[in-house]
């Protein structure tokens, strides 16, 4: 796999890309990644990460300096009330520099919340007091079940060990980080482990400032992972089938509300510099991320452009996609 290390003289810009950077969705809430590494190989991921991954080419690693600038700009654009939210198509914890970045976005004034995303499987007593100290206000901690040859199964390593996370889980809550457990829910596969998370989340003390917990729906995605037989719930089966009998037993809400639960709102997107349909001119900067794909620059974003065989260069590209300042083109 090729590792490409993006800095300020690299001249790839952190907005346009899924895989690294920030993305805005429009919310009061950014995703911050580092990185995309990962350590472990879910059979259910969403991406296709991990060590035995069949279509990652090429993983990538932000100049934690270079980071902090650009959500410095953008937060001072969204205004104050923002979320970092430190995540990653694959571990954040992999990321060399993440005390660091923490520290610097604490000093950001528009920023009010900073979570991370984590397996859990990286994280110990020296990395969470250096978290801690550093300002992080919360852990979204990836555990999918507590039975140890499930949760084995579900991370798809075999030297996973279900209890150093749940020890861990529990020097989180003691911790001033808050603690946020986020199974995802996989039909037919942990349906009798959500309850005992939910248990689990509760009588180690959980969601001191946030929910205690926040149960991620199973889908299907293209370049995904997907456990055989498993058929994705819609959204109304998920929450009436499933999350509203676990609210019933539990007595707690599970149905989440990102601006009564997190303090995300609403808010003005970062503006677009390309247009769905355009056709600009991109310079191509590194590989991509899956085979078949490069990433090219255009008007400071990164364009993701699939079918692409030029290994440099400059390439006319129409733009396909801008969803989320993400930006997807093909070569004309």
């Amino acid at each position: 796999m090729t590792h490409v290390r993006i800095t300020r003289e690299s001249d790839i810009p952190l907005m346009g890309s899924l895989y690294f950077g920030v993305i805005d969705r429009g919310t009061s809430l950014l995703q911050v990644r580092p990185s995309c590494g990962c350590n472990i190989n879910c059979p259910f991921c969403s991406v296709d990460a991990g060590p035995q991954s069949k279509t990652r080419a090429t993983s990538y690693e932000v100049e934690t300096d270079y980071l902090i600038e650009a959500i410095r700009e953008i937060a001072g654009f969204k205004g104050p009330g923002v979320e970092c939210h430190i995540d990653s198509p694959g571990e954040p914890l992999m990321y060399h520099d993440l005390p660091r970045l923490v520290a610097a976005l604490r000093t950001i004034d528009e920023v009010r919340t900073i979570s991370v995303q984590t397996n859990g499987t990286l994280l110990d007593s020296k990395k969470i007091a250096a978290l801690e100290s550093a300002g992080l206000d919360r852990i979204n901690l990836s555990l999918h079940a507590l039975d140890p040859e499930l949760s084995r199964m579900l991370a798809g390593v075999d030297w996973y060990d279900v209890n150093t996370i749940v020890a861990t889980a529990k020097e989180i809550t003691a911790s001033t980080i808050d603690l946020l457990v986020a199974p995802v829910y996989i039909p037919g596969i942990n349906d009798a482990e959500i309850p005992k998370l939910i248990r689990f989340a509760q009588e180690i003390g959980a969601g001191k400032r946030f929910p205690p917990l926040g149960i991620q729906k199973f889908e299907h995605y293209r370049y995904g992972r997907s456990p055989k037989g498993v058929k994705a719930q819609s959204w109304w089966q998920f929450f009436n089938r499933s999350i509203k009998p676990w609210e019933e037993e539990a007595k707690i809400p599970l149905r989440l509300d990102m601006e009564r639960d997190f303090g995300t709102r609403r808010q003005q997107f970062v503006p677009l510099t390309m247009q769905k349909g355009d056709k600009v001119t991109v310079e191509i900067r590194a590989p991509g991320w899956i085979h078949g794909e490069m990433l090219g620059v255009a008007n400071n974003r990164v364009v993701s452009v699939y079918n692409c065989t030029k290994l440099s260069g400059q390439l006319r590209v129409k733009i396909m996609a801008t969803k989320h300042n993400i930006y997807t083109g093909m070569p004309v």
